[in-house]
């Protein structure tokens, strides 16, 4: 006879997600370390009574932490499954309507990036004994239909434990997508509030450990010959290095496959560190916000070979960036989805790095032609130049935002990381900043959430202590992702949890006002200034009279402010190394000019102008978008 247990489907199934393991090679630990929570009357008596009790008997073995924003939850455990290599990541329980509702960019974040996070959003009585409770949304035409079932679009996984003996089959379907390299991403399990509450007879099977291993699929020999013979026929191949690579841990079969053939390597924002800067195949960010080293190279390849990337529009500059007439594609990636992209003859739907040391082994005594080896040292040395003079300092009261980018970079150790999401950061770090380690760089820009950078720093900085590795990780952020989330300044300091946080004001959205004057919007509704009750606008003189410090200061975290003056730089230096010797979290604020921007990387991305307009700046951007635009092309295979 079967032993079982009496208990909740709460606690059953918080005490199922305290034993559940990952293995990948050698490494062996848990899938899910912790649980973040903001409780309310719909899981206060289910989730959180279950956290409680075993928080009661056994301290530590599912560890609760408080959040201030459910969204916020969310890029917690994204931030930490990036820095674990999606081998783990955090639950996030919330309570019904709001709380649930407030989960969904981090449910659609963690999917786009194919980032493991585990989403425990409440919902309404599945008996309807009730109805309509407080939080409850009734349609008319459905109305068993709630405002979770939003969630199905955007996670990798759905499903709604409507009654208790469904629990068992929901986790188990849970725990393999949550672990599985080509499915992963949010994955969502709607808990009705009395659901939470009720019994069932548990099987003690069902709570011991369990070990889920990484797969790590070995290249198809037929797919690898395809690969093979596309690879040595080529005269100018190009790598486009993706999160893939890191995720793989293949860095250093990337190392060995690139040092051996000499191919030089673009990399995606998911994919920066896959190649630290200073190696002579490393050509830089590649695609929209690219270098022009890498850029260049790409634009006359004969052959793209993408090793863990999804393609999106900032990757391929919005498939302009490809120009070789008879370009062809080799992808290498472990999901079927994104190998075959592009009409590529040659898919290879297997793991980074075990492909990697499979092509290694191959291609022995084979490189690149001598003059495409000269052209990527030539490329390489005029972008460096182009990086060192945008980071000289110009003694402007307000330092543009390469210069702060390049004072940041100097003061910050080898293997210490950077955040970021939003914005004109973006951007600008994916061109600029120098990577030195394979984890030190880290930009959410699949989604792109302004409010991501002080959330998954938190999380970036809870995985790395996890493995004892108490390097520093900073966040880079603009007045505009700032005023969109910053609450976990007190999870920070509540936690006593060290972050760096370097607040860039520019007052206003300057990303957007940049393309919006490349549209011909002329900055329209871009910039914080006061209402304009005459002119019926925001695009007076009078600044918004915000004080970020202030307000960071309010939430009890150390502050160093550096006001516009001359030396402004030299000012954020000293502050930089300050908050890396100080043990707590430190928030340094800096107004910067807007109006100064990166080099120029020879990238485009396709935003559309309208066709007609009566604004001649329209017009005009118009007719450059219509020359622009003669770039692009399908990307269906061969010669198109």
């Amino acid at each position: 006879m079967t032993a079982t247990k009496r208990m909740t489907v709460s606690q059953a199934l918080i005490e199922f997600l305290a034993n559940q393991w990952t293995v990948d090679g050698e490494i062996r630990e848990r899938t899910i370390p912790g649980v973040f929570g903001i409780f309310g009357h719909g899981n206060v008596a289910g989730v959180g009574q279950a956290l409680a009790q075993l928080h009661a008997r056994e301290p530590g073995l599912m560890p609760y932490h408080q959040a201030r924003n459910e969204q916020a939850m969310v890029h917690q455990a994204v931030g930490y499954a990036r820095m674990h290599r999606r081998r783990a990541t955090f639950a996030a329980a919330a309570s019904v309507g709001p709380g649930a509702t407030n989960m969904l960019t981090g449910a659609a974040l963690a999917t786009t990036n194919r980032l493991p996070a585990l989403l425990l959003p409440s919902d309404t009585f599945a008996t309807r004994v009730a109805d309509p409770v407080l939080q409850q949304l009734e349609q008319p035409w459905d109305t068993g239909l709630t405002v979770n079932d939003a969630f199905r679009p955007v996670s990798r996984y759905f499903d709604r434990v409507q009654r208790p003996e469904q629990l068992f089959s929901i986790a188990l379907a849970a725990m393999r997508v949550l672990t599985d390299p080509a499915e992963t991403g949010a994955v969502t399990i709607a808990l009705p509030e009395d659901v939470q509450a009720e019994a069932l007879d548990v099987p003690v099977e069902f709570l011991q450990e369990r070990e889920w291993r990484i797969r790590r699929p070995l290249p198809e020999r037929a797919a690898l010959a395809d690969a093979l013979q596309a690879i040595r026929s080529a005269q100018r191949p190009f790598i486009i290095a993706g999160g893939g690579v890191l995720y793989s841990g293949a860095e250093d079969a990337l190392r060995a496959f690139v040092e051996l053939t000499g191919i030089p390597v673009g990399t995606t924002q998911a994919g920066g560190g896959a190649l630290p800067w200073d190696h002579p195949q490393y050509t830089g960010a590649v695609g929209a916000t690219g270098t022009a080293a890498a850029n260049r190279l790409a634009a006359d390849a004969d052959l793209i070979i993408g090793i863990g990337t999804r393609y999106s529009d900032f990757t391929t500059a919005s498939r302009s960036a490809f120009q070789h007439p008879a370009v062809r594609f080799v992808n290498i990636n472990v999901a079927a989805f994104d190998a075959v992209k592009h009409g590529t003859r040659v898919p290879v739907v297997a793991d980074a790095r075990e492909t990697l040391a499979a092509l290694t082994d191959a291609l022995a005594g084979s490189a690149v032609p001598p003059e495409y080896q000269e052209r990527i040292v030539a490329e390489n040395v005029r972008w460096d130049a182009a990086v060192d003079a945008a980071f000289a300092p110009s003694g402007q009261d307000r330092p543009g935002q390469p210069e702060i980018i390049g004072a940041v970079q100097e003061m910050t150790a080898p293997e210490d990381v950077i955040v970021q999401a939003a914005g004109s950061l973006p951007g600008d770090l994916h061109k600029l900043w120098r990577v030195r380690d394979a984890l030190g760089y880290h930009v959410e820009y699949a989604f792109s959430t302004m409010g991501y950078e002080i959330a998954g720093a938190l999380g970036a900085k809870r995985g790395l202590l996890a493995a004892g590795d108490d390097r520093d990780v900073i966040a880079m952020v603009g007045d505009g992702s700032y005023l969109m989330l910053s609450s976990e300044l007190a999870t920070a300091v509540a936690e006593r949890i060290k972050i760096i946080v370097i607040i860039i004001q520019n007052h206003g959205y300057a990303s957007i006002g940049r393309l919006s004057e490349t549209v011909g919007s002329e900055r329209f509704g871009t910039q914080y200034r006061m209402y304009d009750a005459t002119a019926g606008d925001f695009q007076g003189s009078e600044r918004l009279p915000i004080d970020l410090a202030a307000n960071a200061r309010s939430y009890g975290i150390d502050v160093i402010e550096i006001s516009p003056r001359p030396d402004a730089i030299d000012a954020l230096r000293r502050a930089v190394a300050a908050a890396k010797d100080s043990v707590t979290a430190t928030v340094i604020h800096i107004e910067s000019d807007p109006g100064i921007s990166a080099p120029d990387g020879h990238g485009w991305w396709d935003v559309p102008v309208p066709e007609v307009a009566t604004l001649e700046s329209t017009r005009t951007s118009r007719a450059q978008y219509e020359r622009e635009r003669t770039a692009q092309r399908p990307l269906l295979g061969e010669g198109n």
